[in-house]
């Protein structure tokens, strides 16, 4: 089963009133274990960034001026997540941007609905925990996973977040999750994500005393011959 994590940051918060996404970051589990593979793009809008965009990600028109327009990225972003499974928080307003996205390039890209399903997490956050608050940062408290680096909201960051978010929402345990070395993505430059389960403390072992382990062997000798842990 391959899952794509994905999240946006925009110019603004209403594709119908022109604003563009200006970030795109995903991250890939397959068999609901990360690969290590993403995708990563900056992407110049052809507009100003509303300054109440920017208090939130931080994401200036100047250091957009130089970055790929969309047409630019839309076929290898499209191949990267096509015939995934999209895990989204708040997934109508991603969706919604990438929709209108493809809709200015008329290449017949279609829609996301066309290439990908889609599980939005605050839906089933909401389903799971309802009546409390179920932003990221709240899930993020409520699982306990480490979000001190998420000063400023970053799509590739929110992404790898959300990833572990949703594996512990079903069930997982990222911890124990290994992953590949990293490919290239997005721009074809390799750069490791940065998993946030590094930055976990090893568990901490705990050794028997020695009365302990006197304990244990006067148990075994009460066993006798039968004691399979001495076998």
């Amino acid at each position: 089963m391959r899952q794509i994590v994905l999240d946006t940051e925009t110019t603004g918060i209403d594709p119908k009133a022109g604003h563009r996404i200006i970030e795109i970051g995903c991250v890939e589990l397959i068999n609901r274990k990360l690969t290590g593979r993403h995708y990563h793009e900056y992407i110049n809008p052809q507009r100003v960034v509303e300054d109440e965009a920017i208090e939130v990600h931080g994401i200036t028109n100047e250091y957009l001026a130089d970055k790929p327009v969309f047409a630019k990225v839309a076929d290898s972003f499209l191949a990267f997540i096509k015939g995934a499974e999209l895990v989204i928080h708040n997934a109508p307003f991603d969706v919604g941007f990438i929709d209108h996205e493809f809709g200015l390039l008329n290449r017949g890209h279609g829609t996301v609905a066309d290439h990908c399903s889609v599980i939005d997490t605050l839906v089933m956050a909401r389903d799971m925990h309802p009546g409390q608050r179920n932003s990221l940062d709240a899930l993020c408290k409520r699982y306990e996973v480490d979000n001190s680096g998420r000063v400023l909201h970053g799509a590739l960051l929110d992404s790898e977040i959300l990833a572990d978010v949703y594996l512990l929402m079903t069930g997982g345990q990222t911890a124990l999750f290994g992953g590949s070395d990293s490919e290239e993505g997005g721009s074809g430059v390799a750069t490791a994500i940065r998993r946030l389960s590094a930055q976990r403390p090893a568990l901490k072992v705990i050794s028997p005393s020695d009365t302990e382990m006197a304990a244990h062997e006067a148990k075994l000798d009460a066993l006798g011959e039968a004691c399979i842990w001495r076998q």
